[in-house]
């Protein structure tokens, strides 16, 4: 049985955790290695401490052999001192500079009084160098060191952080820049990595526990009797108590946009705060690139820059055709660069919101350091509607004119409402092997077309098939019409363009710069439901939990169409492991390639899928609090399922 999530011992990092811990932990870990010396270093102070040169960022260091030490920091993000986990006395890590082609060598050592990795998200390589816990290798133990080694094959711009516990939380995540090999197509004369994250002061281990208690710990938006009363001078009584009463039945919120928010939450760039305020410098004339990464733990970021478009050159460090927006949805682990011209005459607020707009994140680009711009305003919070849980009812159709329905199953496995098809249920596929709910679609080479199944940006036209494994505690909705998601800007961003006259980028918008390298049609299709009991705080796929769920069988060279159903109504970033997902956004030639995909609420989402890399690979939702039930290993061997 392998075990992802390994335990992490003892209390939090930031809130109960002694002096004389702190120190124990910190010199077992360096004189078991002989390194006395480095205790210094590792206890620097660094960008939580916000003055000078800390609000430039962490430092960026480049060549072929690295080393990193993870250890404890002293922090103070809030005014409150916590202990932060660190990458050579850093939060963020150092950014990492690599060349494509170059083989690049990272000596990691463990300071921690428990097991760590990092994890090179995004990153082409071998299994073995994946740094995922019982999966990839067995982690770092504390006082050791582990040797990543392995050829850089791509370009653009990563993230690494660790897949151990809850340290992504506590500081454990830095940023990667690859040079490419040939001439960049992007031109620009000054570049800025945007790392977004999330900091708690309390702990994570604590966080989580609230939610598994009560999901809507964290959430301080709930509707209130002033907005009862607006409903119903704007929709009549009748209406308000009708949508009112559809709510309170399926024991779901409008507001529930965000498990964890700016409640707790401090939304940082590059380490900073928004009361201090992380600043990049441009010059008169320049066109700038910004590489943007969402390194936090459970947040979802709306990014814009008052008074400047942007043109995205970039999607999870794949290049794609220039794109102008004024606007992007960023989900927890993507990352997109932008090309901007900024005004020599003006400062730029670079604004990044929550999801739900309980807080934010900015900086600020400017030419002269004694300049700031206007903060904007958060928005007002979003509410979730019918579309968002798959269920516009008759009359109520989507934006792109499908009715769809709903099936809702409460906390106490009643039965399903009107709409839930019970007549297909496989288990099964041609090796007989259970995949615990994958549904598999055999098509014979020349059937179909990705042109014509991939079209509309969620694969085979077929009825979606609810699995037997999601009728139980694991689940407390399903879907059983869902919505097209590639077109969809998401909720909150909708009507933008209509009320401020802001272009949103969509997926529906991006097409790869260069032609798609796997043109075969694909031999299979695989379904899988995103899944969840809210009230429970439990999250799966397919209504199996990842500690019960058996391994994804792919056969080394095959190519495949994975359909995502998101059967929740929160948005998860799934990501996979060492395959590129190339998603299907109607043509075929310019396929982007993507390492996580952001799936919409009541939503389905499909991609393409080339078998190429052999060895065990972690498939999961990146939202770190979901990560332990949603979350799969995908097996590519010679003798996997045809």
């Amino acid at each position: 049985m392998v075990t992802y999530f390994p335990k992490v011992h003892g209390r939090s990092l930031q809130a109960g955790f002694s002096r004389r811990r702190f120190v124990t932990g910190l010199l077992g870990g360096s004189a078991a290695l002989g390194m006395m010396p480095a205790l210094g270093t590792l206890a620097a102070p660094s960008g939580p401490h916000l003055q000078g040169a800390a609000a430039k960022g962490p430092e960026v260091i480049s060549g072929h052999d690295f080393q990193l030490d993870i250890g404890y920091l002293p922090v103070n993000f809030t005014g409150r001192d916590r202990v932060a986990t660190a990458v050579n006395g850093s939060v963020p890590a150092p950014v990492l500079r690599w060349r494509e082609g170059d083989r690049v060598r990272l000596k990691v050592t463990n300071h921690l009084s428990h097991d760590s990795s990092i994890h090179w998200h995004g990153m082409i390589l071998p299994t073995s160098m994946d740094g995922v816990p019982g999966l990839s290798f067995d982690g770092i133990k504390p006082g050791q060191s582990y040797e990543y080694q392995f050829e850089v094959q791509q370009n653009g711009t990563y993230w690494y952080h660790s897949h151990s516990g809850f340290q992504e939380q506590t500081g454990l995540y830095g940023a990667i820049v690859i040079d490419p090999l040939e001439p960049d197509p992007v031109t620009y004369d000054r570049e800025h990595v945007i790392l977004l994250s999330d900091w708690s002061d309390t702990a994570p281990e604590d966080i989580y526990a609230n939610l598994k208690k009560q999901s809507d710990y964290y959430n301080y938006q709930e509707r209130t009797a002033e907005d009862l009363w607006q409903d119903i001078q704007r929709k009549g009584v009748a209406q308000t108590w009708r949508d009112r009463a559809m709510w309170n039945q399926m024991r779901m919120s409008q507001a529930d946009i965000s498990d964890v928010t700016g409640s707790t939450y401090t939304y940082l760039i590059n380490g900073v705060t928004p009361a201090a305020g992380w600043q990049g410098l441009f010059q008169r004339g320049e066109k700038v690139r910004l590489r943007f990464i969402n390194g936090s733990a459970m947040t979802i970021f709306d990014v814009r820059i008052p008074g400047l478009t942007m043109t995205v050159v970039a999607a999870d460090g794949q290049n794609v055709e220039p794109v102008t927006v004024d606007e992007f949805r960023i989900g927890t682990a993507e990352t997109y660069d932008v090309i901007v011209e900024p005004s020599a005459d003006s400062a730029y607020t670079i604004f990044a919101q929550n999801m739900d707009r309980s807080g934010y994140a900015r900086g600020t680009l400017t030419p002269d350091p004694a300049w700031q711009a206007e903060i904007p305003a958060l928005e007002t919070p979003p509410l979730l509607s019918h579309r968002d849980m798959g269920m516009a009812m008759a009359g109520m159709d989507d934006r792109h004119g499908t009715s769809q329905k709903h099936d809702m199953q409460d906390r106490h496995d009643a039965p399903p409402m009107d709409g839930m098809d019970h007549s297909q249920h496989s288990m099964g596929n041609k090796s007989g092997m259970q995949t615990m709910g994958e549904t598999h679609r055999h098509h014979a080479p020349g059937q179909m077309t990705t042109s014509e199944l991939g079209k509309a940006g969620f694969g085979s036209t077929a009825t979606i098939q609810h699995v037997r494994t999601e009728f139980g505690p694991q689940v407390d909705m399903r879907t059983a019409e869902p919505m097209d998601g590639l077109p969809d800007p998401g909720v909150g961003l909708r009507d933008h363009q209509q009320r401020y006259g802001r272009r949103v980028l969509t997926y529906a918008d991006l097409r790869n710069l260069t032609p798609t390298r796997d043109r075969r049609e694909p031999s299979r299709e695989i379904e899988i439901h995103l899944t969840g009991n809210m009230h429970r705080y439990m999250w799966s796929m397919n209504g199996v939990k990842f500690a019960d769920a058996e391994p994804l069988q792919l056969t080394h060279g095959e190519r495949v169409r994975i359909l995502l159903v998101n059967d929740t109504m929160m948005t998860h970033p799934i990501h996979l492991h060492g395959l590129w997902s190339e998603l299907e956004t109607g043509d075929p030639e310019r396929i982007p390639r993507k390492h996580t995909i952001l799936v919409q609420p009541g939503a389905k989402i499909s991609y393409l899928v080339t078998a190429d890399a052999l060895g065990r690979w972690a498939y999961h939702c990146h939202l770190m609090f979901h990560m332990p039930g949603m979350f799969r290993e995908v097996r590519v061997s010679h003798g996997g399922v045809s």
